[in-house]
């Protein structure tokens, strides 16, 4: 299945020799962009942060760097003005849900499988062949783990045994996961810091270099990391006391000025409480800005009803969605979720 796509991609890759990159700031949209640019070895990379949306202030990056073709890379949304205004090739390659625009070629699992969750690390792993190690930190950072985790597993033990069988134990209880979460911290903080990890990132061809620290490429990202770390465990200690609790329900609210730990937070609540709905909001410029996870509650049908008689927004996928509301308003957000559950 996704023959077509994955060819399509490769084609698209094959056929330019100044690609520019957007890509998500999560370990999905950075090992996309990591398996296409190490394949190519052209093209400049630029991280894609807080709301996931190409428009036209990212205009001024293109007429700066003069790409070929642009790939956009898991993002939810492309603004059809930045697309009429780039007059060059946009490839979109995405897996949230299906968006109509026009002189775009997209990319997307859905438009064969309605249903299809897969991340989009996995088409662009196919479609290049090399980097394994890549394709499983994307895959499995999603919560997906591909059809080649045994192959990789096989080849590398110490980084996912192989009595392991599901994304989760993956993510939570190996020494992949810590890659993974490596991947996810060092794109937080300011945009010029998450680049300098990402060009030393190109370089690195044995993940255990950043596990052991044993090369200066390693030591570089592994220090950058356990500096964020240490910061996130603090507040890991802090939501596993103070979360407000009900029998479907787990919130935890917190402050942080530079960094955004709620995607991870949640999914870390999410292993230790799998039974409830999770919401982690962290509060800035007088919003919530929040991420809710839950194995059995469609975030996505639920989230529309969330949101009524609320300012903000908010969206993603069906176990996984991210919100931002004002913060007057997040009380009634939370009030409207319970009486969904």
């Amino acid at each position: 299945m996704f023959e077509k796509l994955i060819k399509g991609i490769r084609d698209e890759l094959e056929s330019c020799k100044r690609p520019l990159f957007f890509f998500h700031d999560d370990p999905d949209g950075l090992a996309s962009f990591l398996l296409l640019y190490r394949f190519i070895r052209e093209g400049k990379g630029i991280v894609v942060k807080s709301h996931p949306n190409i428009d036209m202030k990212f205009l001024r990056k293109v007429e700066e760097y003069s790409p070929d073709k642009i790939f956009v890379l898991d993002i939810a949304n492309i603004e059809q003005d930045f697309i009429d205004a780039v007059h060059v090739p946009v490839v979109w390659i995405d897996h949230h849900d299906l968006v109509e625009r026009d002189k775009v070629k997209y990319f997307n699992p859905k438009l064969e499988d309605p249903k299809a969750v897969t991340p989009v690390t996995y088409f662009c792993y196919k479609a290049v062949e090399q980097d394994m190690w890549l394709g499983m930190i994307g895959c499995v950072g999603d919560w997906y783990l591909p059809d080649f985790y045994k192959q990789f597993s096989a080849q590398n033990a110490d980084l996912l045994p192989e009595k392991i069988n599901n994304a989760e134990d993956a993510l939570f209880k190996t020494k992949l996961g810590k890659l993974i979460r490596i991947f996810s911290f060092v794109l937080k903080g300011k945009t010029s810091d998450a680049m300098k990890c990402v060009k030393v990132l190109t370089r690195i061809n044995d993940p255990r270099a950043i596990l052991e620290q044993s090369t200066p490429a390693g030591k570089f990202i592994y220090r950058r990391f356990d500096k964020i770390n240490q910061r996130y465990e603090e507040l890991l200690s802090d939501a596993l006391k103070n979360s407000k609790k009900d029998r479907k329900m787990i919130v935890y609210t917190y402050k942080e000025a530079r960094m955004s730990f709620t995607g991870n937070l949640a999914n870390e609540l999410l292993h230790r409480y799998p039974e409830n709905l999770i919401l982690v909001a962290r509060e800035k410029s007088g919003e919530m800005r929040g991420s809710l996870r839950s194995r059995k509650i469609s975030l996505t049908e639920l989230l529309p009803k969330a949101l009524c008689g609320v300012e903000g927004y908010g969206g993603g996928h069906e176990h996984a969605c991210g919100a931002n509301v004002k913060v007057n308003d997040f009380k009634k957000f939370v009030e409207n979720i319970k009486k969904e559950l």
